[in-house]
């Protein structure tokens, strides 16, 4: 079994919250569509289920929706 394709998305700040990800990234159309897929558990985070729509993400976090996954790449790079 193959690991799909990672794509790093580049955020501005040291964090991002899991609902801005998803349309950062473009993998919702807006926040009803995000809200709807993490209350519906089909949202993972780290390979696991998250239901957080404000869980904070940093870099190296990934996020995973309908087979596709984003990793957080921040200009740090997690250094602090």
């Amino acid at each position: 079994m193959s690991n799909p394709e990672i794509e790093d998305i580049p955020i501005r700040d040291d964090m991002i919250r899991l609902g801005q990800l998803l349309k950062l990234a473009n993998l919702v159309e807006d926040g009803v569509e995000a809200a709807e897929l993490i209350n519906n558990g089909l949202v993972k985070v780290n390979g696991e289920i998250d239901d957080r729509r404000g869980r904070q993400l940093h870099h190296g976090d990934t996020v995973t929706v309908n087979g596709q996954t984003v990793r957080i790449s921040t200009p740090a790079g997690g250094g602090a």
